[in-house]
């Protein structure tokens, strides 16, 4: 059977991949639009690839030299050493399928969007289509590269049998985990980095001191702007949810070998063993045909149902995965053992159930985040009215309402690990990060159609449609603000659950017994803490580095280029985008660096105990730090479009003025600073299980 659930997986992923490339073509037959919406197109289209090119071409230096030293690494199964080429070509293959998800998604986002644009000319509904059709390469491409590159190396690197007690070979796929984590992070922050370098400069001079509108043509930051959404809200958003969903199920398959239940033998034991590590794999896979299913829900053409056509489709795609999930547990009966090596076990519908509440618990986090996020609910519109008393209180009260958000995400993931571990132990927890993760097809999708819609409204300024065309343009982009919202908070509860996940696969593999009355795990306690406070200081004085050149350049070209204000001369679009280039890819190093190497130097300078109480501490202070950051910064966002929209004085007055400040401010803090905590949680334990030989050795449970 193992063979056949890896081919069948196999066979849906690669469906997965047809589908999303299909829609690509889909998308490519649509109308581009006149000349002049396809000149300003062709700038974000070669200014994002000349970003992600050059990213790739520092990357490369990156995962040449971790590639080779994987491979001078011991691979000796028998002394638990799991590196050498197995784990080496793993890891390059991780990079290889993340960077080219990436690539894929971008690269269609940026053609959809004046698609978008155009067929906005004609209704809300065609506008809808093309954006949200481009949203969905990106999740579905994400989650078929994953499914592929995992279901591969299950069938290269071999199948349990009844002569294995230890099924070596899932050791060596934390590569691929590894590799895609990697790319993650730097894709994260870099793009972080120069989306918002490019939105901070430009508003700061041209919102502030030019007085002039968003997404005009005259603002020489509008296009690297445009090219930031790209690169970092579709790029780095799906090379975040991509490792994401890997490491989910690629640790849920390492807790299952350890979880077999103890006293079978032979057929049995190889029966029990298939069904743990496979389960995971299968039920992403019933996932992917779940969120095809759920796309046919979303369509809308009235304003008011935009948002109910999207969440709609997410349902669609949950409630498949319900009815599909149960089909594969009552054929499947994962059976776990409640600890390793006991003969207790827990039922098979209590690891269905596991699933379940991390397929909800990700919903209403989503949801919870929307409503301190929304330009609709009070949290956003209290920050709004505070701005009338200037950007101070405006910030304060930002500030406030991202701390006050921490608590019903926090309850909910509480809750959920809680009852998971209670009926089905370290096994449950990780299937609820797979179950939450199984409709990132869609639900991806459902994110990754805000940057387009964003860019298409763009594109309508900039080319001078009819004011139809904006309101309809302006109508996808506010929904998408909250579709982006919901994302976030859903890629910060599901990389919780999998950073928990990877610890739980940290402490069976490293044998460790993690005690506050040892001063190691304290000691990694309070460090781990302390990691994403320091990551998070390094991101932010980035995009304030980057931003600064940004404001200078821009001020210079309004000074130095005749008639640009005037609308008779050129911006230089192309200076803007190279100043955001550059320095994001110089600043993202540091950051990326700082994750692999703590946990490597602290477990060869300590012990594995203390780098178990660094992981602990990252993840704890990390998902706060993630959910702070993530809503203030949306908060701020939304109560900006708040007073855009007619409250308050609307556009050009001192509380929008002092909302822009605001919004300023939670940029870095929303796209920069805290989504790239999420992959931070999850690379430190991965290179900690990586280089877990080179750990000072630890008291053996």
């Amino acid at each position: 059977m193992y063979l056949v659930w890896n081919l069948l997986s196999l066979a849906i992923a690669l469906a997965g991949l047809a589908y999303a490339i299909n829609a690509f073509k889909q998308i490519m037959a649509k109308d581009a639009g006149d000349d002049l919406m396809q000149k300003i197109a062709k700038l974000v289209q070669d200014g994002a690839k000349a970003f992600l090119f050059a990213e790739y071409k520092w990357l490369a230096v990156f995962v040449a030299v971790a590639f080779v030293l994987l491979m001078l690494g011991t691979d000796d199964p028998a002394n638990g050493q799991f590196l050498g080429y197995k784990t080496a070509i793993a890891f390059l293959l991780g990079c290889g399928a993340s960077a080219i998800a990436g690539y894929f998604g971008m690269h269609c986002a940026t053609r959809a969007a004046v698609r978008t644009t155009q067929a906005a000319k004609t209704s809300l509904g065609g506008a809808l289509d093309v954006a949200f059709k481009s949203g969905t390469v990106m999740g579905m491409t994400v989650v078929s590269m994953g499914l592929i590159g995992i279901t591969l190396l299950f069938l290269i690197y071999g199948a349990p049998d009844a002569d294995k007690e230890a099924v070596n070979y899932i050791n060596y796929i934390l590569g691929f985990s590894f590799g895609a984590s990697s790319i993650a992070l730097f894709a994260r922050v870099g793009g972080g980095i120069f989306t918002k370098a490019a939105d901070v400069g430009g508003d700061l001079v041209g919102k502030i001191e030019a007085g002039i509108p968003e997404d005009d043509p005259r603002n020489p930051a509008t296009i690297a702007d445009n090219v930031g959404d790209n690169v970092g809200d579709v790029a780095g958003m799906g090379a975040d949810l991509f490792e994401s969903y890997v490491g989910a199920i690629i640790a849920t398959a390492i807790i299952g070998f350890s979880l077999v239940p103890g006293g079978l033998e032979g057929d049995a034991h190889v029966a029990a063993l298939t069904n743990l590590l496979m389960y995971p794999v299968v039920l992403a896979a019933v996932g992917v045909v779940a969120s095809f299913i759920g796309t046919f829900r979303v369509k809308a053409d009235d304003e008011s149902k935009l948002s109910e056509a999207l969440f709609g489709g997410l349902i669609a795609a949950s409630i498949a995965l319900l009815i599909g999930g149960a089909a594969l547990t009552m054929i499947m009966k994962p059976s776990p053992a409640m600890t390793p090596g006991s003969a207790e076990t827990a039922s098979h519908w209590n690891v269905y159930f596991a699933m379940c509440i991390g397929l909800i618990g990700g919903i209403v986090i989503g949801k919870i985040t929307e409503y301190y996020t929304s330009e609709k609910k009070a949290p956003a519109q209290t920050i709004a009215q505070q701005s009338e008393t200037g950007a101070a209180t405006n910030i304060i009260h930002g500030l406030a309402t991202g701390m006050a958000s921490t608590w019903g995400p926090t309850l909910v993931l509480a809750i959920s690990i809680y009852v998971c571990n209670d009926i089905a132990g370290m096994y449950g927890i990780c299937v609820a990060a797979v179950g939450m993760l199984s409709t990132l097809g869609i639900s991806l999708g459902v994110d990754a159609y805000g940057p387009v819609a964003d860019n298409a409204g763009g594109l309508a300024e900039m080319s001078h449609q009819p004011p139809e065309v904006r309101e309809r343009t302006d109508q996808l982009d506010a929904t998408g603000n909250t579709t982006a919202a919901i994302g976030k908070g859903f890629a910060i509860g599901s990389a919780a659950l999998t950073a928990l996940a990877l610890f739980s696969a940290y402490k069976v593999a490293a044998g460790v017994t993690l005690s506050l009355d040892d001063a190691k795990v304290v000691m990694g306690l309070l460090l781990g803490a302390m990691l994403p406070f320091v990551f998070s200081s390094m991101a932010m004085k980035a995009v304030g580095k980057a931003a600064n050149a940004m404001v200078e350049e821009v001020r210079r070209q309004f000074r130095e280029i005749p008639g640009i204000l005037e609308g008779t001369g050129e911006p230089d679009y192309v200076r803007c985008i190279d100043i955001s280039t550059k320095g994001s890819l110089r600043e993202m190093i540091a950051p990326g660096c700082l994750a692999i190497a703590a946990p490597i130097v602290l477990g060869m300078l300590v012990g594995r105990e203390a780098v178990g109480g660094l992981l602990a501490g990252a993840t704890a202070a990390g998902v706060m730090m993630a959910l702070f950051m993530a809503n203030a910064g949306g908060a701020w966002d939304n109560a900006k479009k708040y007073i855009e929209s007619g409250a308050l004085g609307g556009k050009g007055s001192p509380a929008h003025n002092a909302a822009i400040q605001g919004d300023t401010v939670g940029d870095p803090f929303k796209d920069t600073a805290g989504p790239s905590i999420n992959i931070l949680m999850k690379l430190m334990t991965i290179a900690a299980l990586i280089a877990l030989p080179l750990f000072k050795t630890a008291t053996v449970v």
